[in-house]
C-alpha cells in the first residue's frame, strides 16, 4: 500500500450497503439509517463549498466514524449536520425528530462549520498570503479548542476534513494550499492528541501529497519498486514469528504494519537517513492477550533475533501523554536487515487505532453493555476518566502551541481561557468568566465604551452574563457616549478582566481631566483679558511658566493647584522696560541729591557727579562688574553687567548705556562712619522639612550677615500651588545687606552643605 488513505467508494460502503442490499440493520444501526433517510431528500444534488456532493460527503464522514468505532449517535449526526443547512429551523426540527441530544450536537457542529466557512472566506490584502495562511491556521486551531468541551463536535470535524482530503485525492482536483496546510498543522496533531492514529496517519499522508507533490511521488515510486520483495520478506518473518510464539504457548496475532509515507519522509529528513535505513519500512505488530504476554513475547523475540542497541521503548511502563501504550523494539531480521516490531494487548491496540472515539461507542451501549462489558459502575468511571484525560490532552496541545509561540517571541502565557466569536467569525480569546462588556473591550476600546447591549447566539442577554466557549457575541452600541460607573462595581459582575477595568477608569479619568482643563482655560483667558494680553500665545505663556504645554497649565489652574498670581507677576515684571527718553543734558548737570560718586560710591565715568540708583532686578554690589543706563527722572540706573534686563534695554537703546564704576568704598564713607552696605538677594531650593529655615538662618548669623527680608514657599513638583508649610520642595528668598558681595561665595557653599538643600544661588 502506498499510503494510508482509503478510496472514496470504500469509505461509504458500510452505510450504503445497508440500504442497497435491503439488509435489516441492527438496533444500533437503525438510527444511522433513519438519519440518512431523513437527510437524503435535502442533500441529494446539493454541493458543498469544496465542490463535493453533500450526501456523498455525509456518507464518507459517517463511514470514517464507523471505522474508528465512534458511537451511532455520532454517525447519525454526520447526516443531520449537513441537512441542517437546508432546514428553516434545524434545531427545532432535529430535536422533534431525533431528540435534544442530537439537536445539541447538530447545533454546535453546524455553528463551527459556519464559522470556519466564514473565516476562510475573509480575504487578506495582497502581499500577506503567508501571514494570512498562518493566521487562518491559528484561527482554526482556536475554533476547535473553543468547541472541545463537546468532543463529539471535534470528532465530526476530524472525520469531515479527512473525507474532504480523500475527495480531492479521488477526484484528482488540486487541493487549496491553506486546506492542506491546516490539515497538517491542526487536524493531524489534534487526531494525535485524541489518540486516533488511523485518522492522524491518513491526514498526514494526504496533506503531504498535496503540499509536496513531487517529493511524495518520488518517495511513493521508490517504495513501490521494492514493495513486492519487501512484502515477501515481511510475510515470511510474520508467519515464522506467529508460529513460534504460539508454540511457546502465547496466543499471539502477528500483523504486517501499513506504511505511511509522511512518517517515512519525516524520519528521512529528521535523521538524515536513506530509504533503506528507515526501520519501519519492514515492520510487524504483535497483539497478545495480557501485559505479561507482551513482555514474554518481547523476550522470545530477542531470543530469535538480535536487538538493535538503543532502539527499545517501553510505552507500557511509561505511557505517552495521550494514553498510548506499547513495546517498541528494532531487531535484525533473518537477512540481517533492521525490522521494527510493536507488541501490545488487544485493548492497547484498540485505543491506539481508535483513541477517544471508542469511549463514545462504549457509552452509547448504555445498560446493554458493549463487547460484554457493562456500561454502568466501574466502566462509567473509566469513561469519565478517559474523557478528562482527553480534555487535558487538548489543553496540553494548546499549552504546547503557546510555548512554541513564546519561544518565537510572541504569544500570551497559558491560562484558563474561553474562545468566543464575533458575527464575522473572528475568534476572541478571553479569560474564563468574561462578560459581553469584556468581549467588547477586547474587540476595540471604543466599542467597549459605547456598549449598550449584547446578543449571545442570537438572544438578547444582560451585559453581566458569563460567556462560554463557542458562543457568538454581537454587541449593540450607541453612536456616542461612554461606559457606566456601575461597570466598576465588582458586585454587579459587569467586568472580569483587569484590562477592561483599566480602560473604563481611563475613560472617566480622561473625562474629568477634560473638564478640569476647560475650567483652567477659562480662568487663564479671563486673566489675559483683564491684563490686555489676549494676543499672547497660550503655549508660549505655558513654556515661560515651566509647563510642557498649555493643557498642562490649564489642568493645574483648574485644580486650584497653581495661583493666577504667578501669571500676573510674569505679565508685570518688576523692572519696567527702559523706553523712557534719556535726558542727555543731565550728563552735564550735577544732581542736587548726591555728593561725589552718587549713592554707594558709584562714579559715572567722565562726569563729575550724577544721580544714580541701584536697580532692584539684579541688586548690584561691589565688586560686581556694573553698567549704567540713563533713565527719565531717576538719573542713571546701575545694573550688573550680566543682568538680563540690561541686555534687553541695551538691544533697544544702546546709546543710553554709559560706563560706571564703584567709588572709594570705605574711604568715601569718611572717618568714623561705617562702610556702605548693599541689598543682595539669595535664592535657596531644598526638600521641605522641619527646621530647614532655622538651619539656613544660622549660616547667615555665623557669617554676621544682616537678613532684612525672608520669603518662603512650598510647592509640589511640576507647578503646584504655593503653600506656607508641608510639601515636596521649599523655595526660600533672603535679602541680605553686604558691603562686599565677594563674601557670598563661602556662604553659598555652606548653604549647599545643609541637609536637603539642592541649590543656593544669588538672584
Amino acid at each position: 500500500m502506498k499510503t494510508g488513505s482509503m478510496p472514496e467508494g470504500a469509505a461509504t460502503a458500510p452505510i450504503v450497503a445497508l440500504l442497497d442490499e435491503g439488509a435489516a440493520p441492527s438496533q444500533s444501526q437503525a438510527e444511522v439509517v433513519r438519519a440518512r433517510a431523513f437527510a437524503e431528500p435535502l442533500l441529494a444534488g446539493q454541493a458543498l463549498t469544496t465542490g463535493e456532493n453533500a450526501l456523498a460527503h455525509a456518507d464518507g464522514v459517517a463511514a470514517i466514524l464507523h471505522g474508528v468505532g465512534a458511537a451511532q449517535e455520532l454517525q447519525a449526526a454526520a447526516y443531520l449536520v449537513y441537512a441542517g443547512d437546508f432546514l428553516t429551523r434545524p434545531e427545532e426540527v432535529v430535536a422533534k425528530a431525533f431528540g435534544d441530544s442530537y439537536a445539541s450536537l447538530v447545533t454546535h457542529t453546524r455553528r463551527l462549520v459556519q464559522l470556519q466557512r466564514a473565516a476562510r472566506g475573509a480575504a487578506a490584502p495582497d502581499g500577506r498570503k503567508r501571514d494570512q495562511q498562518a493566521e487562518q491556521t491559528e484561527r482554526v486551531r482556536k475554533m476547535l479548542l473553543a468547541f472541545s468541551r463537546d468532543l463529539r463536535v471535534v470528532l465530526l470535524r476530524l472525520a469531515s476534513r479527512l473525507q474532504t482530503l480523500r475527495w480531492y485525492a479521488a477526484s484528482k482536483r488540486p487541493c487549496p494550499p491553506e486546506l492542506a496546510a491546516e490539515s497538517q498543522a491542526v487536524f493531524a496533531p489534534l487526531a494525535n492528541r485524541l489518540g486516533i492514529w488511523q485518522v492522524k496517519w491518513e491526514l498526514e499522508d494526504l496533506a503531504f501529497r498535496f503540499r509536496e507533490p513531487e517529493t511524495y511521488k518520488a518517495l511513493a515510486r521508490a517504495l513501490d519498486e521494492t514493495r513486492v520483495e519487501r512484502e515477501q520478506r515481511v510475510e515470511a518473518v510474520r508467519a515464522a514469528l506467529q508460529a513460534d510464539l504460539r508454540a511457546q504457548g502465547l496466543a499471539a496475532e502477528v500483523q504486517g504494519r501499513p506504511k505511511h509515507l509522511y512518517s517515512i519522509h519525516k524520519k528521512m529528513q529528521g535523521k538524515g537517513l536513506s530509504l533503506d535505513r528507515v526501520f519501519d519500512l519492514r515492520a510487524l505488530r504483535v497483539i497478545v492477550g495480557s501485559v505479561a504476554d507482551c513482555y514474554a513475547a518481547l523476550a522470545r523475540l530477542h531470543e530469535l533475533y538480535t536487538p538493535v542497541h538503543g532502539e527499545f521503548d517501553d510505552y507500557i511502563a511509561r505511557p505517552k501523554p495521550n494514553g498510548y501504550q506499547s513495546l517498541h523494539t528494532v531487531v535484525a531480521g533473518p537477512d540481517g536487515r533492521a525490522m521494527e516490531v510493536q507488541i501490545r494487548t488487544r485493548e492497547m491496540h484498540d485505543h491506539a487505532e481508535h483513541g477517544v472515539a471508542a469511549h463514545w461507542a462504549y457509552k452509547e451501549a448504555g445498560a446493554r453493555g458493549y463487547a460484554g462489558v457493562s456500561a454502568a459502575g466501574e466502566f462509567e468511571e473509566r469513561v469519565a476518566r478517559a474523557r478528562k484525560a482527553v480534555l487535558n490532552q487538548l489543553l496540553a496541545w494548546e499549552r504546547d502551541t503557546v510555548q512554541d509561540a513564546q519561544a518565537g517571541g510572541g504569544g500570551p502565557a497559558f491560562d484558563d481561557r474561553i474562545y468566543v466569536f464575533t458575527p464575522q467569525a473572528t475568534i476572541v480569546e478571553l479569560a474564563a468568566g468574561a462578560t459581553p462588556v469584556d468581549f467588547a473591550y477586547a474587540v476595540h476600546t471604543d466599542l467597549g465604551h459605547r456598549c449598550r447591549g449584547a446578543r449571545i447566539d442570537g438572544q438578547m442577554l444582560p451585559l453581566n452574563t458569563k460567556l462560554l466557549s463557542g458562543q457568538t457575541v454581537e454587541i449593540t452600541a450607541a453612536k456616542e457616549g461612554g461606559p457606566s460607573l456601575d461597570w466598576l462595581n465588582p458586585e454587579l459582575g459587569y467586568l472580569q478582566s483587569q484590562r477592561s477595568r483599566a480602560k473604563v477608569r481611563a475613560w472617566f479619568n480622561a473625562l474629568q481631566q477634560a473638564q478640569t482643563i476647560a475650567r483652567g482655560r477659562e480662568l487663564v483667558e479671563k486673566l489675559l483679558q483683564r491684563e490686555g494680553r489676549t494676543a499672547l500665545k497660550l503655549d508660549e505663556l505655558a513654556a515661560r511658566l515651566g509647563f510642557k504645554g498649555a493643557d498642562a497649565l490649564f489642568e493645574v489652574v483648574g485644580k486650584d493647584e497653581y495661583s493666577l498670581r504667578n501669571i500676573e507677576l510674569l505679565l508685570r515684571p518688576p523692572e519696567p522696560a527702559a523706553d523712557e527718553d534719556a535726558l542727555l543734558a543731565q550728563k552735564h548737570t550735577r544732581s542736587a541729591a548726591s555728593g561725589a560718586g552718587g549713592r554707594g560710591g558709584v562714579l559715572v565715568v567722565g562726569i563729575d557727579s550724577l544721580m544714580t540708583t541701584l536697580s532692584r532686578c539684579c541688586r548690584p554690589a561691589p565688586p560686581d562688574a556694573i553698567r549704567g543706563f540713563v533713565t527719565r527722572g531717576r538719573g542713571v540706573a546701575i545694573h550688573r553687567a550680566d543682568c538680563s534686563n540690561l541686555a534687553e534695554m541695551t538691544r533697544r537703546s544702546p546709546e543710553r548705556v554709559i560706563a560706571v564704576a564703584w567709588g572709594g568704598g570705605d574711604a568715601a564713607a569718611g572717618p568714623g562712619k561705617a562702610a556702605p552696605v548693599y541689598p543682595v538677594d539669595v535664592l535657596v531650593e531644598a526638600g521641605d522639612r522641619q527646621g530647614l529655615l532655622r538651619d539656613v538662618l544660622e549660616v547667615f548669623a555665623k557669617e554676621k550677615m544682616n537678613v532684612v527680608a525672608v520669603n518662603t514657599q512650598s510647592l509640589r513638583p511640576g507647578a503646584a500651588k504655593p503653600r506656607t508649610g508641608g510639601g515636596d520642595t521649599a523655595w526660600m528668598s533672603f535679602t541680605l545687606e553686604l558691603a562686599d558681595a565677594s563674601r557670598l561665595g563661602k556662604v553659598l557653599r555652606d548653604l549647599c552643605a545643609i541637609s536637603g538643600v539642592r541649590s543656593a544661588r544669588r538672584k
